[in-house]
């Protein structure tokens, strides 16, 4: 009988390493850059060519379970607690991230690259800037949802200099457009991801502060591609503030 496309895949795991299961879209892009081909992922990675084994919040745990992974890969906020207790209860060795900052991902991801047998440490990064301005990053809509902290996008856009308007509301925070409007952000950064915010919400947003529309995964998705994410993030936030002296001197 011929092999399926899963069964040569899972062949060609056992050839060359570890199965590991990745239910962390971050975490999937990572180790596909690392080399370390994932078993399977969840349908939120992005990986058509990989097997599929649910969501990050509703995970397939008895095909993750017979997969018989070496190591399967969560993170705390991305993923159930319920299902890390299944997958642990299955007597699967799961090693959970915890990221919040970038500070998170050079201690924790080298980490994970030792579990799987890689090398890899964080990029030397360009010293933080000093605060020049202030946004607002909806990451939904109906009803209006905001990017707060402590969340590794908060993180992100503090070490370039801008402060979050919602960053003492929790992580993420349901806020009123005109609520968000009096505390008077500098702009309003809007993300492909969660929420496909595109031009089409310009006008509506712009009823709070002028609007710069970026990508998603360089502002929310973390792990190698962290360092570049924030050069891409900078160049295109660099000349949208209130003072452009200042930001050049930062």
């Amino acid at each position: 009988m011929a092999e399926s496309h899963e069964q040569r895949h899972l062949s060609l795991l056992d050839f060359f390493g570890m199965r590991v299961v990745s239910l962390v879209p971050s975490a999937t892009e990572t180790l596909l850059d690392w080399g370390v081909v994932p078993a399977a992922c969840t349908r939120f990675c992005e990986q058509p060519d990989l097997v599929h084994v649910g969501g990050t919040k509703d995970p397939n745990i008895a095909a993750i379970v017979a997969l018989q992974p070496d190591l399967v890969v969560v993170d705390e906020e991305e993923n159930r607690l319920d299902d890390y207790n299944a997958l642990v209860a299955a007597g699967l060795s799961v090693f959970t991230l915890r990221i919040r900052s970038l500070g998170d991902v050079a201690e924790q991801l080298p980490v994970l690259a030792q579990r799987v047998d890689v090398a890899w440490s964080m990029p030397a990064l360009d010293p933080p800037r000093s605060e020049w301005s202030s946004a607002f990053v909806p990451i939904w809509k109906r009803p209006w949802m905001a990017l707060g902290a402590p969340t590794y996008g908060t993180s992100l856009l503090s070490y370039l200099g801008i402060g979050n308007v919602a960053g003492c509301d929790g992580p993420y925070p349901a806020l009123a457009l005109e609520e968000v409007r009096q505390r008077e952000p500098d702009f309003v950064i809007a993300p492909s991801e969660p929420y496909p915010f595109a031009e089409r919400h310009r006008s509506e947003l712009e009823q709070v502060a002028p609007v710069i529309f970026v990508d998603g995964k360089d502002l929310l998705w973390w792990g190698t591609r962290s360092a570049g994410a924030l050069k891409r993030l900078s160049s295109e936030l660099r000349g949208h503030g209130p003072d452009q002296d200042h930001i050049h001197r930062a």
